[in-house]
């Protein structure tokens, strides 16, 4: 599906050092015609990224399945993606690449693609990867269904539940 059919809602967030980055995501969608909805920041004073990893994450996560991805930049992408997978419902994956992109969506399903504005050197190289993002589906094969909803078995699993599987195997 080409990104200007992307028909879910996709929510953009930054930190002062993903705001450049983050803003030429937002006009390219923008061009797109893509619905977007800006989060934060809005200028390139520093900031701390949690929160806005947080506020990306909750809506992405609150949507409800397949109705909404989030992208979210910083300097590596790591620290958004740490922060975002904390929220229940969240697939963040860091991607410097569009086979990476291609294949968190395929195969883990993921909703949430984090990038690092430090780690790639030009803004046409984001703009790939957040394409090949939007563009690629989950995959319909079992086994990747079977190894999302194990993850997603990690967010609800009791830690004594988890011992428990644990010590069966």
């Amino acid at each position: 599906m080409p990104a200007d059919k992307v028909n879910v809602r996709v929510f953009l967030g930054a930190d002062h050092a993903g705001f450049k980055l983050k803003e030429n995501i937002r006009q390219w969608l923008k061009e797109r015609g893509v619905e977007f909805v800006d989060l934060g920041v809005y200028s390139a004073e520093p900031v701390d990224y949690p929160a806005y990893a947080e506020r990306v994450a909750r809506e992405v996560g609150n949507a409800g399945e397949g109705k909404a991805l989030g992208v979210l930049a910083c300097g590596t992408g790591i620290g958004m993606g740490m922060a975002a997978n904390k929220v229940r419902g969240v697939r963040a994956a860091v991607c410097h690449d569009e086979f990476t992109a291609e294949m968190a969506r395929a195969h883990n399903n993921a909703n949430l693609l984090c990038l690092g504005a430090r780690v790639l050197q030009t803004g046409g190289e984001a703009l790939k990867i957040v394409e090949r993002f939007l563009e690629t589906g989950f995959s319909a094969e079992e086994r990747h269904g079977r190894r999302v909803k194990m993850i997603y078995g990690l967010e609800t699993r009791k830690p004594k539940q988890a011992a428990k599987k644990r010590a069966k195997k």
